[in-house]
């Protein structure tokens, strides 16, 4: 029987991005499951609002990301590894972070492993260094970087996050796959995958763009005098609050 299950990635805290993909997702009642691949919360400031909406769900599974882990380092009290605004955007997120969500969100795992029609898949926010450590982005991926550096993993299927663009490769060896951020675009798009995996093990992606109304969101940068709006809105958003 095929398999199809949705990949999701990159929320950054924008609730309405997240609800428009969640209803896109409820309206297909072939996927059986939802796989989200960390930074669920930072960037974006409706942290709460999308944690809620996560938890409320049974059908979703999640890796940790590195703004996820930024903000459990706050509330913790350890170091953590960003500087300058970023770390002032963090502790500002940190500090409006309902109490009640940080027990589910230290449970979140770094890595997770499925088999699905007797394919391996290893979801990760992002390539792991030793210690678990996520690389440094490589913004020119190739396939041959790729499987080099996967060479020792047993999985069929590599889905990541954590670099804002979708990268769609396919080899001898695997499949990459990594849907684009859900709630960072410079259009009002939130993006995600379905990916299907047939019986006979066969593989078909289908990239989404589900349209949202971003307006009242971007404006709330301003509104809530979210750190490092400014950087974030261009950044992060393509300055559409100015259109």
């Amino acid at each position: 029987m095929d398999k199809k299950i949705a990949i999701l990635t990159d929320i950054h805290g924008n609730q309405s991005a997240l609800k428009a993909v969640m209803d896109d997702i409820d309206r297909d009642t072939q996927i059986e499951h939802i796989y989200c691949l960390g930074d669920l919360i930072g960037i974006g400031y409706e942290t709460n609002e999308v944690l809620e909406l996560l938890v409320s769900r049974s059908d979703i599974s999640f890796v940790i990301g590195n703004h996820d882990e930024a903000i459990l380092d706050v509330i913790a009290g350890r170091d953590i590894y960003s500087k300058g605004a970023e770390r002032e955007h963090h502790k500002w997120i940190a500090a409006r972070l309902d109490p009640k969500f940080i027990s589910f969100l230290k449970e979140i795992p770094t890595t997770l492993h499925v088999e699905y029609n007797e394919k391996e898949l290893l979801f990760v926010h992002y390539h792991l260094q030793e210690k678990k450590k996520f690389l440094t982005v490589d913004k020119e991926p190739t396939d041959k970087k790729l499987d080099e550096f996967y060479q020792n993993s047993t999985a069929d299927i590599v889905c990541f996050g954590h670099h804002h663009v979708i990268h769609h490769f396919k080899t001898k060896d695997r499949l990459y796959l990594n849907p684009g951020a859900l709630g960072c675009n410079h259009k009002p798009y939130a993006p995600y995958a379905i990916l299907t995996i047939a019986e006979h093990g066969g593989t078909n992606v289908s990239f989404k763009e589900v349209p949202y109304d971003n307006e009242e969101f971007l404006q709330g940068y301003k509104k809530f005098n979210v750190p490092d709006a400014d950087y974030i809105l261009k950044v992060f958003h393509g300055n559409q609050h100015l259109n």
